[in-house]
């Protein structure tokens, strides 16, 4: 699934007429570049939620003819990360295992490397790396199981084994790119009911996909991955696309 429904407002002004999805990065949207590199690694069905200027997005995978494409339709409302995957339930359950790769994140990660450290009793496997961020995931030091967050800028965290402490726990940054198992959706199920949360029959029900994986995890593994030298880029800032460029460039 790649996540290309968010409204790019760290992109202002050129999503002010385009989906983040389908700014250019060498002549080619971050869609492309994104559809293309999972094509690369054997990923030919893929699964894309759509919501800020949707119709864009829906003109370009219907004329794409290298991979199939289904549309997960989110214009009655944004879901976020976790409402996004449980609203696209239809087209992932029953695949044992997917992938999920954020639209725009563009990197030189190995996915068949990663596909293979996917543990059996994982519910989810984060790819992660030891790089510089605001905000980090906080790992078991022995098992790699994700215990919650820490955001350095404000100090604000979350940790969901009581008895760790910060300074106990591994830190990484998170590439937005993860691997669940169908067995989320049942989770997720119960994670809605449990927080009351509201569900539009139509529409579906919104919640970040980090705030489920915190309230899973202690219900089953959520286990990070670190993706030694990873080259990684969030291109979701104005500055960051000449960056893209060059690191296109490195790539090809």
């Amino acid at each position: 699934m790649i996540f290309a429904a968010g409204l790019g407002t760290r992109l202002k002004p050129i999503t002010d007429t385009l989906p983040k999805a389908m700014v250019p990065v060498c002549g080619k949207p971050l869609i492309e570049h994104v559809s293309r590199k999972l094509l690369s690694f054997g990923i030919d069905d893929v699964v894309v939620n759509v919501h800020h200027f949707a119709d864009k997005i829906e003109e370009w995978i219907a004329a794409q003819d290298y991979m199939q494409m289904q549309v997960s339709d989110e214009r009655k409302m944004l879901l976020e990360t976790g409402g996004a995957v449980l609203h696209a339930r239809k087209y992932l359950e029953g695949s044992g295992h997917f992938l999920i790769h954020n639209v725009d994140i563009m990197s030189n990660a190995d996915l068949k490397w990663f596909a293979s450290q996917v543990a059996e009793d994982a519910l989810a496997t984060l790819m992660v790396s030891d790089r510089p961020t605001k905000r980090f995931l906080l790992f078991h030091p022995e098992t790699m199981r994700l215990v919650g967050w820490h955001n350095v800028d404000t100090g604000d965290y979350s940790l969901v084994d009581g008895s760790m402490k910060i300074e106990d726990c591994l830190a990484y940054g998170f590439s937005g790119i993860h691997i669940m198992s169908d067995k989320v959706f049942d989770l997720m199920d119960q994670y809605v009911a449990e927080r009351g949360l509201s569900v539009d029959p139509e529409a579906g029900v919104r919640f970040p996909i980090m705030s489920f994986y915190l309230w899973a995890a202690l219900r089953m593994p959520v286990y990070g991955v670190v993706a030694e030298n990873l080259d990684f880029l969030d291109v979701g800032k104005l500055d960051t696309l000449k960056q893209a460029e060059e690191m296109f460039t490195r790539f090809l």
